[in-house]
């Protein structure tokens, strides 16, 4: 059983289980687009003052977020699909509680070959 719906709930023994729709709200889609897989969120600390008092999902994925984490890790741990886990993001970074790190673009250049020959004769040496 998800960890989560452990956490809010849910009893091993009885076999409870809080579904999906039911952490979104019936959402299927994130409000904003800013969540990739690799995508890193942080926790604000301290959280702002008017900020609402999360949900006790959103708390449990605060705790997960006190170091930087990516979206799909977040999500491994949640054991929750990462569109769920998106739309609860979403709605704690317009809560003001969490900080997105877009993943850094990647820019063309040469390949290092010595670096590459280095790799090829140690996998030569397995």
């Amino acid at each position: 059983m998800p960890a989560l719906a452990r956490e809010v709930g849910g009893d091993d023994t009885a076999g409870r289980l809080v579904r999906p729709f039911t952490l979104t709200g019936g959402r299927t889609r994130p409000s904003r687009a800013d969540f990739t897989l690799i995508t890193t969120v942080t926790a604000v600390d301290p959280p702002p003052e008017r900020a609402p008092r999360p949900q006790p999902e959103q708390a449990q994925i605060l705790r997960r977020c006190a170091r930087p984490i990516a979206v799909a890790e977040l999500a491994a741990h949640l054991d929750l699909p990462v569109s769920v886990v998106a739309i609860m993001l979403s709605d704690l970074l317009e809560a003001g509680l969490i900080t997105v790190h877009p993943p850094h673009p990647v820019t063309p250049r040469t390949p290092d070959l010595d670096l590459l020959q280095k790799v090829r004769d140690g996998l030569g040496r397995l």
